[in-house]
């Protein structure tokens, strides 16, 4: 029976500690707020309930006597509750008042702090808040005032002007023209370096940079933290630099195997949309078929394996190793061979080219007498690769080990999709599938190969990216060449 007052950090989900992860994966209730990063909302359990509290300027969804409230009565309910909080949850987020909350009411409770964005997002616009020699001291202020305070605020702002070094402003956009005159006021130079970070550590993020005294007309919108004093003149941005940034890709693998491609997407500055135009089901049998495959595997001189899916499929079914005795194993690329290589399989054979094709280059001729091929694959597969290894006289058995089905989005993430710049596929499924379930195609495609290009111009869209190495990696580097300006 614990509240746990965790920090989300600023907006990046990189940067939630491993305490906060800890803990949203094993909670049962989940009371977040407007900045916590939607992504971290998937790490709690299926079960976990998921309340939404999030302010937006000039109104609030829950008054915090409302979300107080929440947190006793789930806290005493006995289940386990985080509230998720972005940045820290003790930096002018409130934090304290829901833990006097939970202590009045005798509900144990826990501090779990969180990066803050006073010092994470300007950061990520490439200003440190500290230089040695010019900057030796920062201030964190709130530009959120008490209202009953009366006019000046319950801030010393001539204060915060004589203390020197920098000064980070929290939640001041509102308040931005009045805190720019009270500094200047109390001595601060109207040149001084002055920066508004919008939606910091996000993809969205953007940077105004201006001066203490131009710094107030400009475009602002929160949420932004407000960096005034010399470091907000330096300019060592990378956040802003990345190639991808400021780019919105649509990616349509299953949403188990899309994380990878994710990750990667959002290293190279990229927003992501999640769209699982496809779902790995059980093949129709059940997995009869591979399981019987499975029991005479070394009866096999060569198990042929064509994606990731199959040998992971295959390999569930195998005790140990041992299964595949003498027979050799030959995987359709480098990423069949890695989740090979997770089951301890080194494949015996991988092609310089990762298409059907490709491997019937490089594929042996059957030894005197014939030979067994076990094919394990997709329910939907191309068969050029089964018949012409039975025109070369090898036997070839297939086994279906899964089937892509049609995803189910949500309005939501159809919406997001439909305003994206880019859209990945990464197989002819993803392909016919989106197609399926949505209207609109973002402006430019990008395939992991011949035959995923293949089939997305039968379907009338235009190919922009077409990778040479057919991987994730040959993919992502493929579409970076293709924006990068020549």
């Amino acid at each position: 029976m614990t509240v746990y007052l965790v920090g989300a950090g600023p907006g990046d989900p990189g940067l939630l500690t491993v305490r906060g992860a800890e803990l949203l994966r094993r909670a049962d209730v989940v009371v977040h707020d407007r900045l916590s990063a939607e992504e971290l909302l998937d790490l709690a359990p299926a079960h976990a309930q998921r309340i939404d509290v999030g302010k937006v300027p000039g109104h609030a969804r829950v008054p915090q006597d409302g979300i107080n409230e929440l947190l006793v009565e789930h806290g005493r309910s006995g289940a386990t509750v985080v509230r998720l909080k972005g940045g820290d949850p003790t930096v002018f987020a409130r934090g304290g008042e829901e833990a006097q909350a939970l202590a009045d009411a005798g509900v144990p409770f826990e501090f779990v702090p969180g990066i803050t964005s006073a010092i994470a997002v300007p950061a990520y616009a490439g200003i440190p808040v500290t230089q040695r020699f010019s900057s030796t001291s920062f201030t964190v202020v709130t530009g959120h005032e008490d209202p009953t305070i009366g006019e000046d605020g319950s801030v010393d702002w001539d204060a915060v002007a004589r203390v020197g070094g920098t000064i980070v402003v929290l939640m001041g956009v509102g308040r931005i023209q009045k805190i720019c005159d009270r500094l200047m006021a109390a001595g601060r130079p109207a040149d001084t370096p002055a920066a508004a970070v919008i939606w910091g550590t996000r993809a969205e993020q953007r940077t105004v940079r201006a001066t203490l005294g131009t710094l107030a007309a400009q475009d602002l919108e929160s949420p932004a933290t407000i960096v005034i004093g010399a470091v907000a003149g330096l300019d060592l941005a990378w956040f802003e630099r990345r190639p991808l940034f400021g780019r919105t890709v649509v990616v349509t693998r299953a949403r188990a195997q899309a994380s990878s491609l994710v990750a990667r997407l959002r290293e190279l500055g990229a927003a992501t949309v999640e769209i699982p135009a496809i779902r790995i089901d059980d093949p129709a049998d059940g997995g009869t078929a591979l399981r019987s495959a499975v029991a005479d595997l070394a009866g096999n001189d060569w198990v042929v394996v064509t994606s990731p899916n199959g040998a992971r499929r295959l390999l569930a079914e195998c005790r140990d190793a041992r299964a595949f005795g003498a027979a050799q194993v030959a995987a359709i690329g480098p990423g069949t061979a890695d989740a090979l290589r997770e089951g301890n399989v080194e494949a015996d054979l991988v092609p310089e080219r990762f298409v059907a094709e490709g491997l019937l280059e490089v594929f042996p001729d059957p030894p005197p007498g014939g030979g067994r091929v076990l094919l394990v694959r997709a329910a939907e597969a191309r068969d050029v690769l089964p018949e012409t290894l039975r025109e070369r006289g090898w036997t070839v058995d297939v086994v279906e080990a899964y089937r892509t089905v049609q995803g189910t989005p949500s309005p939501d993430e159809l919406a997001a999709a439909a305003e994206a710049d880019i859209v990945t596929f990464t197989s002819s499924s993803t392909v016919r599938n989106f197609l399926a379930v949505c209207d609109a195609v973002p402006p430019i495609v990008a395939c992991i190969g011949p035959v995923t290009a293949d089939t997305a111009r039968e379907h009338g869209l235009t190919v922009d990216v077409e990778a040479d190495v057919h991987t994730i990696d040959g993919l992502l580097a493929a579409l970076v060449v293709h924006l990068t300006p020549t």
